[in-house]
């Protein structure tokens, strides 16, 4: 797969999980995460962890969703503010306070769902 396959696929992933269609942005994140090296390969496991995340938030597997967020916000915080053109600290600025909320034994509601910034298309 050359780069600009790469980036397409990976601009879909965006679009879908800011759609909210977060096994659509996981399985196109996923096809770019086969291809690339480390440390890029680690950013896109967290990108992959935290649409699957809220995947499984759509299904009420309430553990899942906790496990794939801790994971996901791990493999991120390494990379700067901006990265790639996402801004990164709002994203998991909102992951932090997904996983306060589900520790708590809250139930966040769709309209609370993440988007991502980017400012740049690839």
């Amino acid at each position: 797969m050359d780069s600009h396959e790469k980036d397409e696929l990976f601009r879909k992933g965006l679009a879908a999980f800011n759609s909210a269609h977060f096994f659509d942005a996981h399985e196109r994140w996923e096809e770019v995460w086969l291809e690339t090296p480390n440390p890029e390969k680690m950013f896109l496991q967290g990108l992959i962890q935290v649409a699957a995340a809220f995947h499984h938030y759509s299904r009420a597997n309430r553990r899942g969703t906790l496990r794939l967020l801790q994971a996901g916000l791990t493999k991120m915080e390494p990379f700067p503010h901006v990265h790639r053109g996402i801004e990164l600290e709002p994203l998991r600025a909102a992951v932090r306070r997904w996983l306060a909320a589900l520790d708590a034994g809250e139930n966040p509601e769709e309209d609370e769902l993440p988007h991502i910034e980017c400012h740049n298309e690839g």
